[in-house]
């Protein structure tokens, strides 16, 4: 069983409905996050719009892919809010699990 190990919790207002966007990446502004975009941290529940949003911001959270990638490979989010292979823009953490596709639930050290 995969378990995450929170450093450090927050909270965001969610600024669109994130019911369905447990371990998705999320941004500062409350959005899923963009493309490349820093992330504030994973989402641990599904919040509906205009709700405060629980956030790990550091450790290692469970997130869901968005494609292969090899453990300990640098991250970034894509248009999805899940992690894929770092190419450009800002990290979102490192890979602590491999994952052979997309909507794989892995551990990432959040950065």
């Amino acid at each position: 069983m995969k378990t995450e190990q929170p450093i450090l919790i927050t909270s965001v207002v969610a600024a669109a409905d994130l019911s369905n966007s447990k371990n998705l990446l999320i941004g500062f502004n409350g959005n899923i996050c963009g493309s490349g975009a820093k992330p504030l941290g994973a989402l641990t529940a599904g919040s509906p719009l205009g709700e405060e949003s629980a956030v790990i911001a550091r450790g290692i959270a469970l997130v869901y892919s968005g494609a292969a990638v090899s453990s300990g490979a640098k991250l970034q989010s894509n248009a999805s809010g899940k992690v894929v292979n770092f190419l450009s823009g800002e990290v979102a953490g490192y890979a602590v699990d491999a994952a052979s596709g997309a909507d794989e639930l892995i551990r990432v050290l959040l950065s």
